[in-house]
């Protein structure tokens, strides 16, 4: 495989995700609220996935096209757009880190939900922002 980007399917656009340092930037498709406790047990047969709802979504202007989660302090689910069929380092992007918001630096395979981590101030995501970067494992 020549670049990370040949590995991911269902790139919004292309122009803007693909980074000249050989990443490809990761958009948010939804993000959940983590309503009820999952459970894990050592043996797997007692394994139960936490409960989760969409967070809910407004527009900033009557004009937009795409509308906003305005996330408050706490711990959420994302889940992305695009999808991964090799293995690659995710990271939160720059922009992220930079206003206090933060998710697991991981070795994926794919793209799972992962936890997003939100400060006090809070922050607002726009539908498809990049939020997260995967670059090819070296």
């Amino acid at each position: 495989m020549d670049s990370i980007g040949e590995a991911v399917a269902e790139i919004i656009h292309e122009p803007t995700q693909i980074r000249d340092d050989g990443g490809v930037d990761i958009t948010v498709n939804e993000i959940y609220n983590i309503q009820q406790p999952g459970q894990l047990d050592f043996g797997g047969s007692e394994i139960k996935p936490a409960d989760v709802q969409s967070h809910s979504k407004q527009l900033h202007n009557e004009s937009d096209t795409y509308q906003w989660w305005h996330l408050d302090e706490g711990t959420y689910l994302i889940e992305y757009n695009e999808s991964l069929s090799t293995e690659a380092h995710l990271q939160p992007r720059t922009e992220m880190l930079e206003q206090g918001v933060t998710h697991p630096s991981i070795r994926v395979e794919s793209l799972p939900m992962i936890p997003l981590s939100v400060p006090s101030t809070g922050i607002h995501i726009k539908e498809n922002a990049r939020v997260s970067v995967i670059f090819p494992i070296a």
